[in-house]
């Protein structure tokens, strides 16, 4: 099922939910506060929406999302129109809204990086659980050429990706990188050709898509939260979750196939 006729389309299937930046013309560039919402918007939709398994963004035709509209910033519009403070509360109310939305998110999020990925684009793709890269992907953390910062929470996330000092070096020279460097550096996980991008992403997400969803959600979690948590905390977490994971019946149906994959093996053997 696909849905959508503005800026993100979201199709359905297999408990995958895929949303597509749709303004190719623009290379999905964000030009209102009102995109922001919308994106948002769906990624909350499909976290709160128990048939979906996992999340996948990617962009349509030959980039991901090249960042904010360059001409809106030299009429000082829509995003910088106004007083300091209402610049502020806008980005508080609309821009800020997407990096909290995929911090809430419990399913894992996959990022289809389908082209180039600058400024507020490549933070988008950051803030994703998994980044997997087109050849033709390029990355830029592009605000210090434009004289602004990481304006949607970039530079929190970067450098727990690649590093302080890297994620420095990418935000000091604003220099795009390839593919093959993003992968280097540990900010994309996998490059593929440009027309096995949609495959690898899909596959992988299917894959995922097969584990029990409450698992899952907290896998997820501890993960996430793991970076804040001491390792008593941890472990204190781990145990209810546990408890709960053993209580599931997700659990032991995944028991049960599991004891049935591993008899049917015995009798497929010599």
């Amino acid at each position: 099922m696909t849905a959508g006729q503005g800026f993100v389309q979201r199709e359905d299937q297999d408990g995958v939910v895929t949303l597509t930046l749709s303004h190719p013309d623009t290379l999905n560039r964000f030009s209102s506060t009102g995109q922001f919402l919308e994106l948002a918007g769906h990624i909350r939709r499909a976290n709160a929406d128990p048939a979906a398994r996992v999340l996948v963004i990617t962009g349509q035709g030959r980039a991901f999302c090249a960042g904010g509209d360059l001409r809106q910033m030299a009429r000082r519009d829509m995003f910088s129109a106004g007083s300091v403070a209402q610049v502020q509360a806008r980005y508080r109310d609309t821009v800020h809204q997407v990096p909290l939305a995929l911090s809430e998110t419990e399913i894992p999020v996959i990022a289809a990086v389908n082209g180039p990925a600058y400024g507020a684009g490549c933070d988008l793709a950051c803030f994703c659980d998994i980044r997997v890269a087109a050849r033709s992907a390029r990355f830029s953390v592009s605000f210090a050429r434009l004289g602004i910062v990481a304006g949607d929470g970039g530079a929190w996330m970067l450098p727990r990706l690649v590093g302080r000092s890297k994620a420095m070096e990418l935000a000091f020279t604003a220099d795009p990188i390839d593919a093959d460097e993003a992968l280097r550096i540990g900010l994309v996980s996998d490059v593929v050709p440009d027309d096995e991008l949609r495959a690898r992403a899909d596959g992988l997400a299917r894959r995922i898509a097969r584990h029990p969803a409450q698992a899952m959600r907290m896998h997820k979690r501890l993960l996430r939260d793991a970076e804040q948590h001491t390792l008593a905390t941890h472990l204190d977490v781990v145990a209810a979750f546990q408890a709960i994971a053993h209580a599931s019946e997700e659990h032991l149906q995944a028991v049960r196939d599991a004891l049935g994959s591993l008899d049917e093996g015995r009798r497929a053997g010599p």
